[in-house]
C-alpha cells in the first residue's frame, strides 16, 4: 500500500473547524468559494461564459500564477501556439522587445544589464532545453553543489482536496476515485429527462436523495456505506462534519472548498447554475460540497493520521542552470568560477524570468500587434464626405463578428445602409410559439424576461395544427418509450430497422437530398399556418410574467432600440431588422453557434417584434412626439441571417409602399450574390474546404445537413475586437470577420448613458465569448470540451468525454482548432474600441467602476478614437 501525504500532524490538531462554527458562516465561505468557478448552462441553452468571471478583481496574470499553482493549468498560450502566429506574421517581434525594455527597467537588476538582455531575448525564442543538457551528469553535479538559492516556499496543503495525495493498493490517486462516485451521482440528479427512471428522492434535493441511496451502493465497501449511512439529515451539517472529520482549519475552509469545486468545475458549475436559477434548489452547492466531502472523508478514514510532511514548492536549480548555458553561452567552466553570491544572482534573475513570463510578453506583443495594425486600418480610411448619400434600405443586424463580412457584402451592391446592435434588440422577451404551451426565454441569459410574446392562428388552424404537432410528439414519445421499455426494446429493431437504416444511407450519401425530403415531409405533415403576434397585454390573475406589452411599454421598447441602433432621423423607405440563427445536423453544440448570448435562441422572433412595433400607427404616433418621426412610406420587415449558409430568410414582410417595394426587390435580387461572395469568403477560412471550383452555396448547405460534419461553421472563432462607433468609422474596411460592430454616435449622448449600457449589456457579452473562446484554445483539456468524435452527450445537459469526465464546459476542439497541432482562433484578449472623445471615454471608467476594474486588470484592452481620427490606447 502506498500512502502519500504532505500534511503536519500538527495541521491536523492546530485550528480545526470548531462545533459551533454557524450554518451562516457556512453559506458565506460556500458563496465565497463558488467564485474561482462559473454558471454552466445547459448545452440546449449553450450561452457564452467567461470561466473567471468571479475573478476579475486580481488581475489576468494573478489569476494565472494562482491557476498553474493550485490546478497545473496554463492561461497563457503555448510556445507552440505563439511560434505558429509568429510564423503567419501575426506578432511583431519589435512589441517583444519594447515589452521586455519594459520589464527589464521595472525590476532592479543585480546582474549586468547587457547580460540580462542576451540571456532574456535569447530564452524568448521560446525553444525547449536540450534534453542532453538537462540529463548531463556534470551539470547535475554542479547543481547539486548550489544551495544558496531561497526560492522554496511552504504552500497551503488544503488548496487541494485531502484525497490528492493518497494513493490506493492500484497507485491510483483517491480524488479519481472520488471524482468518479461524484460523477455518476450528479447524472442521476440533474438528468433533464434522458434517463428513464429518475432518482428517487429526487424533490427532496441533491443531498437527501444521495444519502437515501448510498447506503446501498455496491461500488463502496461496507465500512464505507456504513460510515455515510450515519451522518446528518442535512447538508449544512453534514458538510460541517466532514470537514471537523478532516481537521481542516477554519482559515483554510474556504480554500478547500475551493480545490474541491476546481476539481470538477463543470458539474460544479451547473449546480451552481441551478442553484440560480431554481427556487427550491438554492441551496444546491452546498449540496454538492456536502456530498463531495462527505465522500472523501468515508473514501480517505482508513488512511487517517497522514504522515508528517511538509508542502513544499521546490525550483529545479539544473534547469535554471541549465537555461544559462543554453541561453546565458555560459560554460560550466565560467560558471564555476563565478563567486556563490554572483551564482545565486544568476539563478534568481533566470527564476524570475519563467517560461510564463516570456509566454506573457509574447501574448502582449501579439496583442499590440492586432491593436497597431487595426489602428491603422482604422485612422488610415479616407474620411467620408458630410454629404450623406440616401439609401434605399437600412438593415439592422446583431452585432455578431458573422454578421460583419456579410453586411460588407450587402454594402458593395447597392445603396444600403447597415447597423449594427444586439441581436435581441432590447427586447426582454420570452417567446411562445404557436402551439406550445412552454416559453423559451429570448434575450441574454445574464437578464430575465419581463414579457411573454405569443403567436396566434385562426382558432380552427389553429386547432388543427395543434392535433397534427400531437401526433408526432406522440410518435416520438411512444419510441423513446419503447427504447427505454426492457421488453418493448427488444421489439424496437425489429419495427425501426428498414426506416432508420435508410434514413442513415440517405443521410451519409445524400445530405441535401435527405435533409430536404425529412424537412419537407414535416413540414408538409404539420402545415403551420400564418401566424400573428399577441403584442397586446393580457390580464391573468395568476400571471407571474405578463402577455404582451402596455402602450406604453411598446413605445419605449421601440424608442430604446431605435436610438441604441442611432436611427432616429434619415429614416430609408424600407428598414429589415434582422436577426440570426445557423443550422447543423447531428450537433450537440448547435445552439453555441445561434446567439452566444441568449443561450441558444436565434433573434428571428425579436426582430419580428420589433419591425411589427414600428409598425404599429399608435407607436409612431407617441415616437414623433418624442422627436423621432418615421415617414409614412417607411415599411420595416424582419429577416434572419442564417450564418452558417449566409443567406437571408423574410420572416415578416407586410404590405409594401411603392418605395419599400422597390427596395425589397433589390435586395432579393442581389442576395444570391452576396450570398456567393460571402460564403466563398468564409468557407476558404475551413480546412475541409479545398477546391476553388466548387460552389460555396451548394457547399455551404452540405456542411450545414451532412450528419457527419464536425465544423458546419467557425462559430465566433478568431473574435478579437468591439467597435463601438458610427458605420462610417469601418465601412469599406475588410474586418476578417473578427469584430462585433456596435453603431454609436456620441453627438447624441450627451450625458454618456448610451455608451454605458452598450458596455453594461453587449460589452459584458462580448467579453464572455472573447475569454470562452480563449480558454477553449490555451487550456482546451481543462476549459474546453476536447474532439466532438467522441464526445457523449449526457442527462441531456451536456456533454462528456467517455461515461465519466467532468460536465465540460467550453468549446470543442473542431471550434478553435485548424488541425491537431495549428490552432485556428488566435487567442487574444478582447480590444474595445470607442469612437468618442476622451472624455467620454474617462467619464465612463469613473462611473463604472466594474469596468474599469477590467481594463486595469488586463480582462480587456481598451482603445478611443476621437473625432479628428486619433487613436489612444488606455
Amino acid at each position: 500500500m502506498s500512502v502519500t501525504s504532505v500534511l503536519t500532524r500538527e495541521n491536523f490538531k492546530k485550528n480545526a473547524i470548531n462545533s459551533d462554527f454557524q450554518e451562516s458562516e457556512m453559506n458565506a465561505l460556500i458563496e465565497s468559494a463558488s467564485q474561482v468557478i462559473a454558471p454552466l448552462w445547459p448545452i440546449s441553452e449553450f450561452a457564452a461564459r467567461n470561466p473567471w468571471m468571479g475573478l476579475e478583481k486580481q488581475s489576468f496574470d494573478e489569476v494565472a500564477c494562482w491557476l498553474k499553482d493550485t490546478r497545473d493549468v496554463d492561461i497563457y498560450p503555448s510556445a507552440s501556439v505563439i511560434l505558429s502566429a509568429k510564423s503567419k506574421g501575426e506578432i511583431d517581434e519589435v512589441f517583444v522587445k519594447m515589452g521586455l525594455q519594459r520589464w527589464l527597467d521595472s525590476h532592479p537588476l543585480k546582474i549586468p544589464r547587457d547580460v540580462a538582455e542576451r540571456f532574456c531575448h535569447a530564452a524568448l525564442r521560446l525553444d525547449p532545453l536540450p534534453s542532453s543538457l538537462l540529463s548531463s551528469l556534470k551539470l547535475k553535479e554542479m547543481a547539486d553543489g548550489l544551495s544558496g538559492l531561497n526560492t522554496e516556499r511552504t504552500e497551503s496543503f488544503f488548496k487541494q482536496p485531502i484525497s490528492s495525495f493518497i494513493e490506493n493498493q492500484d497507485s491510483e490517486r483517491l480524488v479519481n476515485t472520488l471524482d468518479h462516485h461524484v460523477i455518476k451521482w450528479c447524472k442521476l440528479y440533474l438528468d433533464d429527462s434522458q434517463a428513464g427512471w429518475t432518482m428517487p428522492n429526487r424533490e427532496e434535493g441533491f443531498y437527501r436523495a444521495w444519502k437515501s441511496l448510498i447506503q446501498y451502493d455496491p461500488a463502496l465497501s461496507k465500512k464505507q456505506r456504513e460510515r455515510l449511512k450515519s451522518l446528518p439529515q442535512e447538508a449544512h451539517m453534514a458538510l460541517k462534519e466532514a470537514l471537523f472529520s478532516l481537521k481542516i482549519p477554519e482559515s483554510e475552509i474556504q480554500t478547500y472548498l475551493e480545490g474541491h469545486l476546481l476539481s470538477l468545475p463543470g458539474w460544479a458549475g451547473m449546480m451552481l447554475w441551478r442553484s440560480r436559477h431554481s427556487s427550491h434548489e438554492h441551496a444546491l452547492l452546498t449540496d454538492y460540497l456536502a456530498v463531495r466531502i462527505s465522500m472523501e472523508w468515508a473514501l480517505i478514514k482508513p488512511y487517517l493520521p497522514l504522515t508528517n510532511r511538509r508542502s513544499e514548492k521546490k525550483v529545479s536549480i539544473t534547469h535554471l542552470l541549465a537555461s544559462w548555458i543554453h541561453w546565458g553561452d555560459l560554460t560550466i567552466g565560467e560558471w564555476s568560477q563565478m563567486a556563490a553570491a554572483k551564482q545565486n544572482e544568476y539563478l534568481t534573475f533566470a527564476y524570475r524570468f519563467d517560461e510564463k513570463l516570456r509566454r506573457k510578453l509574447w501574448l502582449e506583443a501579439w496583442e499590440q500587434t492586432h491593436t497597431d495594425r487595426l489602428s491603422q486600418k482604422i485612422i488610415s480610411k479616407q474620411p467620408k464626405t458630410n454629404n450623406k448619400k440616401s439609401v434605399l434600405a437600412q438593415l439592422a443586424f446583431c452585432i455578431d463578428v458573422r454578421s460583419e463580412p456579410f453586411r460588407r457584402q450587402l454594402e458593395k451592391e447597392g445603396p444600403f445602409e447597415t447597423i449594427g446592435i444586439a441581436g435581441f434588440f432590447g427586447l426582454p422577451i420570452a417567446t411562445m410559439e404557436l402551439g406550445s404551451n412552454h416559453s423559451q426565454a429570448s434575450l441574454p441569459v445574464m437578464l430575465n424576461p419581463q414579457h411573454i410574446i405569443k403567436e396566434a392562428a385562426d382558432k380552427n388552424e389553429l386547432k388543427l395544427y395543434q392535433h397534427r404537432r400531437q401526433t408526432v410528439n406522440s410518435l416520438s414519445y411512444t419510441f423513446k418509450t419503447m427504447k427505454q421499455n426492457v421488453l418493448a426494446s427488444l421489439l424496437l429493431p425489429e419495427l425501426s430497422g428498414p426506416w432508420i437504416s435508410l434514413q442513415m444511407v440517405a443521410r451519409s450519401f445524400v445530405p441535401r437530398r435527405a435533409d430536404r425530403f425529412i424537412r419537407n415531409l414535416r413540414e408538409t405533415w404539420l402545415r403551420k399556418p400564418n401566424t400573428k403576434l399577441l403584442l397586446n397585454h393580457v390580464h391573468h390573475l395568476d400571471e407571474e410574467i405578463p402577455v404582451g406589452f402596455s402602450k406604453k411599454e411598446k413605445v419605449d421598447y421601440a424608442h430604446q432600440a431605435l436610438k441604441m441602433m442611432g436611427l432616429t432621423e434619415n429614416f430609408a423607405p424600407f428598414v429589415v431588422i434582422c436577426g440570426h440563427g445557423s443550422h447543423s445536423t447531428n450537433n450537440p453544440y448547435s445552439a453555441a453557434i445561434d446567439c452566444g448570448a441568449c443561450g441558444g435562441a436565434a433573434g428571428g422572433f425579436n426582430a419580428r417584434v420589433l419591425a411589427t412595433l414600428c409598425n404599429l400607427p399608435e407607436v409612431r404616433e407617441e415616437l414623433a412626439s418624442g422627436g423621432i418621426e418615421i415617414p409614412e412610406y417607411t415599411v420595416f420587415a424582419a429577416a434572419e441571417h442564417k450564418t452558417t449558409v449566409d443567406e437571408l430568410q423574410w420572416i415578416y414582410v407586410p404590405e409594401l409602399s411603392e418605395v419599400a417595394q422597390e427596395a425589397f426587390d433589390r435586395i432579393e435580387a442581389i442576395m444570391p450574390k452576396v450570398s456567393h461572395n460571402a460564403n466563398a469568403e468564409r468557407l476558404a477560412h475551413l480546412p475541409n474546404f479545398t477546391s476553388k471550383l466548387k460552389n460555396p452555396n451548394a457547399e455551404a448547405h452540405r456542411f450545414a445537413k451532412d450528419w457527419s460534419e464536425i465544423r458546419p461553421e467557425w462559430g465566433l472563432a478568431r473574435n478579437a475586437a468591439f467597435i463601438i462607433g458610427q458605420r462610417e468609422l469601418t465601412q469599406d474596411i475588410d474586418l476578417e470577420g473578427r469584430a462585433f460592430l456596435h453603431n454609436y454616435d456620441w453627438n447624441k449622448d450627451e450625458n454618456g448613458d448610451l455608451l454605458a449600457n452598450i458596455i453594461a449589456g453587449p460589452g459584458t457579452v462580448t467579453q464572455w465569448i472573447n475569454l470562452q473562446y480563449y480558454a477553449s484554445t490555451v487550456a482546451p483539456h481543462y476549459y474546453g470540451s476536447g474532439n466532438k468524435a467522441t464526445q457523449t452527450i449526457t442527462a441531456g445537459l451536456g456533454v462528456m468525454q467517455g461515461n465519466a469526465s467532468d460536465l465540460l464546459a467550453g468549446l470543442p476542439w473542431q471550434s478553435v482548432m485548424q488541425s491537431d497541432y495549428e490552432a485556428y482562433h488566435s487567442p487574444l484578449r478582447l480590444l474595445i474600441v470607442i469612437q468618442a472623445p476622451s472624455v467620454y471615454v474617462e467619464r465612463l471608467l469613473n462611473n463604472d467602476l466594474a469596468f474599469r476594474e477590467k481594463v486595469q486588470n488586463g480582462w480587456v484592452r481598451l482603445a478611443s478614437v476621437d473625432p479628428e481620427g486619433h487613436w489612444e490606447n488606455w
